[in-house]
């Protein structure tokens, strides 16, 4: 069998505010999945996004710690316009997301933005620019 990848994983320091953050971003977790140490949303074509917490992180590593350099990349989120990527930016730093990059027409012909989320990692907005 070939290996395929099906989960993609970010690791949390606290369950109930990062599934609101990425309730926002249009991500589906089951009801009282703010109670978890482990939950995953459906991304589609199979492939999971999960998100575990820093205990769970050190119930099977003990010397797990959270990087500190760089930043941590989290995925990027399409969304369906250049004035989508400027509404979603500003609704997430209103509810606490922290800035990285405003909003920006990228060389590359799309509307671009990046923030932090709850726990620092870097989450990317994009739309195509209109030609």
């Amino acid at each position: 069998m070939t290996p395929k990848l099906d989960v993609f994983g970010i690791v949390v320091s606290d369950m109930a505010r990062s599934v609101a953050f990425y309730r926002r971003l249009g991500l589906e977790f089951p009801d009282g999945a703010e109670n978890e140490p482990h939950v995953e949303a459906q991304l589609g074509a199979g492939i999971r996004y999960a998100l575990d917490t820093e205990e769970t992180m050190r119930a099977f590593d003990s010397e797990w710690k959270r990087p500190s350099d760089g930043h941590l990349t989290g995925g990027a989120f399409h969304c369906e316009s250049p004035q989508e990527v400027d509404r979603l930016y500003a609704e997430l730093v209103e509810a606490g997301a922290t800035r990285y990059k405003e909003p920006w027409d990228a060389f590359w012909g799309m509307r671009y933005a990046q923030l932090r989320d709850p726990d620092g990692t870097v989450i990317d907005l994009y739309a195509p620019l209109p030609e």
